[in-house]
This record gives C-alpha cells, structure tokens and sequence, in this order.
C-alpha cells in the first residue's frame, strides 16, 4: 500500500524548530515559528488564562461532547471580538474550529462544495499553509502582487490591478492585519477600496484574522474588515486565538460566514457542521472554555486586553531596539522598513542562501524566504541579531 508514497517534503518552518532543538550552540536565536516569548524567551501563559483556567478546572463538571459548532457561547463571543458594533450579527454564522487552520479548511471544503473548483486568490507571498489547505480542499490558486521587495513595503498599485482582475464567484483571501509573512499590512484605503471592487465584479473576500491585537491594537486592527464586512453581501473570515490568546496548542479558532441573510448564513452553517462530522466532529473544548470565561467576565476581559497591549508595544520596541542597534553600531539605516511592519514577523529581503548562512555561521533560524519572527528575539539578544545581519547583508 505505502511502496509508492514519494519521500515526504519537510514544512518550511515546522521543520526549523527541529533543527533549533538539535543545535548545540549556547547562542542560538529562534526566529522561525511565529510564537510569542518574552524577555526570558519564554512563551507564558497569560495571568488572564491562567485565571480563566482555575475558574474552569474548579466550575467544570463534566467532558461530555459539546457539540458540532463547539462552544456556542464562545462563537459569540470571539464574533464580537472581531466584529465589535458592527450590524451583521443577523446574517452571520460563526463555528469553533481546531485553530484557524482548521477554519481554513472548513471554509475551503464549504467553498468546493457551494461552487466546485472556485478560485482563490492569495496575496504573494501569503502565510505558507494557505496554499497547500486551498489545493487540498479541491480550490483553484492564483496569486495577487502584494509586496514591493525594494522598498519592502505593501505595492498597492499593482495589488489592486491584480485584485481588480478577481472576477464572479471569486475568491480573495486577505490578511486582517500583521501580515504574515511579509508584517506589510494595507491601509484603510485600500480596504475600502477592495471592498468597492468586490461590489463591483463580484468576487467573496475572505480575512484571515490570526494577529489580531498584535498591530496597533485590537480595535484599531479590526477597522478594515469591520469597514468590509458591512459593505459586502458575502464574507468568510478565520480567526485563531493561538497569538492574542497564547493558546498555541489548544488549537483554538473559528470559520465565520456572512451571508445575504439570515437563512444563507444558516444553511451554510448547517453545510459546515455536516463537514466537521466528516473530518474532525467536534473540536476541543478546553481553549474555548478558557477564552468564553475570560469574555464573559469583565475584569478578566480587562486583564487580558492589557496584556495583550503590553505584548503589542513590546514588539514595538523590538522592532525600534533593533533598527536603533543597527544605526548607532553599524551606521545603518538598510533595515529600517522593519519599524514600518506590523505584527509578529518582518521579511528581511535575504536570499535562501543568506538565511542559510544566518543559520550556519550564527546558529539564528528564518525561514528561507527571509521571514524572521520578532516576536522571537529578546532584548539581550539585538546586538548579536544586528551583527549577524550586518555581516550577512555584506
């Protein structure tokens, strides 16, 4: 049966925390997988989830399934999240999935099923599991121009020709904000612009909403596709709680559908629990549980928004540590598009090889593509990152 299985190609990034672990260097710096840690290099637990987790271990009586959709009051509370005041809550339809992955899947499935072979746009470069979960879900892929890797910022011009292009019963997946991998994020205009072509020439937007919280803030990251959602008959959206959470392995997320009207978006919800039976039935519960605890209490929901914005400004200060290390050091102003970028990760415009030399001469782990996560680096560790930049850029 397995004979003819080809030799399995390893993930670009999952693959780099192997080789981080097997690194025998006191130096080494992780800058692959895109997680928090803070100055100690640590990823903790939020004292807001910590809390919501006694509340839940002490409260909880039993581990009976929850149901096809997962925790219905967590789908309420994380669309309110996204969505804030917005008036769509009577043609949307929320599920609880594993991660936003696993609402990336679903919502793929959901689109092969309503139009078979729909097309997907994705933005180029685009979060690497976007392509691979669309392909595997029966969708077509095309790409749209997004990032200038001169001036390492959003091309607008020649995303929006591109999007422009995205015809009837299309698709275009955008990033609701920090985007990955690139941390170039569109502005307000151009959300409003693209949500006047969708309008126009009838392609679906679909936001995946991973980081949100992580740029300038989590109302100020929701703004476009607030602007979008309320201006368009049909949306998907995805959302995970794995960064603004911290809840990485709890696989914590949501497909989200808006529809025309109340009853689309019923039926497409009905659509999607018949494909969650048939792939995963149910999702976990415990990450759910902890989230619906903390947004139903309100000093819970305090604590946590503060945490989150104290982990928003420190990437701020990380992105301006080391622009500022790599001035007053090394005289160079080469690598301040990084205070420009938003969120989590930066493309540093470095080839394969170059990456491939960071990690050889440096024991400092990117992605081949040039992503490196920010939200990996510790303050103690900017002036060796600047170093290594600086004699890898020569």
């Amino acid at each position: 049966m397995f004979s003819q299985l080809p030799e399995p190609v390893l993930d670009p990034i999952l693959s780099l925390s192997v080789a981080f672990r097997n690194d025998s260097r006191a130096d080494k710096v992780d800058l692959g997988i895109g997680v928090y840690r803070n100055s100690d290099g640590q990823t903790p637990i939020m004292k807001a989830i910590a809390e919501a987790q006694r509340i839940v271990t002490s409260e909880q009586q039993t581990k009976a399934y929850v149901g096809l959709a997962g925790c219905e009051e967590f789908n309420q509370s994380i669309a309110k999240v996204v969505f804030g005041e917005t008036p769509i809550y009577d043609r949307l339809s929320v599920i609880q999935t594993p991660g936003a992955s696993g609402g990336l899947r679903m919502l793929g499935d959901l689109m092969n099923v309503a139009q078979p072979g729909t097309t997907v746009w994705l933005s180029n470069p685009s979060y690497v599991n976007h392509k691979p979960v669309m392909e595997a879900a029966g969708l077509q892929v095309k790409y749209y121009r997004y990032f200038d890797p001169v001036s390492k910022q959003v091309d607008r011009d020649a995303m929006l020709s591109d999007i422009a292009q995205a015809g009837q019963g299309d698709v275009v997946l955008l990033h609701g904000c920090c985007h990955n991998p690139t941390g170039a994020d569109i502005l307000f205009e151009d959300w409003k612009t693209i949500t006047s072509l969708s309008i126009k020439n009838g392609f679906v937007p679909f936001v995946d909403v991973a980081y949100q919280g992580f740029g300038d803030g989590l109302e100020q990251d929701a703004y476009g596709l607030r602007y979008m959602a309320e201006n368009v008959e049909e949306m998907l959206l995805t959302t995970s709680c794995s960064k603004n959470f911290g809840l990485y392995r709890e696989r914590t997320g949501a497909a989200i559908v808006i529809g025309k009207n109340a009853t689309e978006a019923a039926n497409a919800k009905g659509k999607l629990l018949t494909l969650a039976r048939a792939t995963y039935t149910m999702p976990p519960d415990h990450g759910a549980a902890l989230v619906k605890t903390i947004l139903a209490d309100e000093y819970l929901t305090h604590m946590w928004s503060l945490e989150l914005s104290e982990m928003q400004q420190r990437l701020v200060a990380l992105r301006d540590g080391l622009c500022k290390e790599l001035k007053n050091t090394h005289s160079s102003d080469r690598f301040d598009f990084i205070m420009s970028h938003k969120g989590m990760f930066t493309v540093l415009g470095f080839t394969p090889e170059q990456m491939q030399r960071l990690r050889n001469d440096f024991a400092i782990y990117g992605v081949d593509d040039g992503r490196i996560n920010i939200a990996g680096l510790s303050e103690s560790q900017l002036p060796y990152v600047a170093n290594a930049l600086i004699a890898v850029s020569q």
